[in-house]
């Protein structure tokens, strides 16, 4: 069976990672841009990670920051993976001797090729919605037609929540899924409950799954 991996993005407090990864979420996302709803503070940020167990990865988020401004956020913070949302080359993202994955806003699948061979050192790419002005947690969904022969481990995110997920799988086939808003009461709280029930449709979805 095929397992599609869950990352709950945008976590703000302890108590929202515990029930991420109480739920069975395999990474969590630290967001540092400061005009999103869902930027954290160093410290809030080394509070979250202090408590996220060992096999759960922890994604620091960063859209056009300079390097010395990564740089002193990971004197501070232990964090397993790098996320790149901004105009950043693959040279920049290197840069940090940390795994990276280099983030997308798509209008359609049929784009990602072409962009993404520019990034052949990224652990995977991410794809998500292209809404002008924001960078993740649109809750907007795009086209996912042509992702799903995508060559690179890819990570599906955009207006999902537990009504599309299991249909985007299905399309889409992706290594992983990416959800912010569609988990949340307001932005930047996550639901309990709407976690949980986003990760049961997935391991549901795997379940009933006949690719891979």
């Amino acid at each position: 069976m095929t397992r599609t991996r869950a990352k709950i993005c945008g976590i703000t407090s302890v108590d929202d990672a515990k029930v991420a990864v109480q739920a069975g979420a395999d990474a969590i996302g630290l967001n540092r841009y400061p005009h999103s709803a869902r930027y954290i503070s160093v410290q809030d940020a080394i509070d979250i990670s202090e408590q996220v167990p060992a096999f759960v990865t922890k994604v620091a988020l960063f859209v056009n920051e300079t390097a010395a401004e990564v740089k002193s956020f990971l004197d501070h913070v232990s964090v397993d993976l790098l996320q790149f949302h901004g105009d950043e080359d693959e040279a920049y993202c290197k840069q940090f001797d940390l795994p990276y994955i280099k983030v997308f806003k798509l209008e359609s699948g049929a784009e990602l090729a072409t962009r993404a061979r520019h990034f052949p050192s990224s652990q995977g790419i991410l794809v998500d919605s292209m809404v002008p002005g924001q960078q993740g947690g649109t809750g907007q969904v795009f086209d996912w037609q042509g992702l799903a022969d995508f060559d690179q481990p890819l990570i599906l995110a955009g207006g999902l929540n537990k009504d599309n997920v299991s249909q985007a799988i299905a399309i889409v086939k992706p290594y992983a899924v990416d959800v912010c808003s569609g988990v949340e009461s307001a932005p930047g709280v996550k639901d309990a409950t709407k976690i949980k029930e986003f990760l049961a449709v997935i391991a549901a979805a795997d379940r009933g799954s006949h690719y891979g």
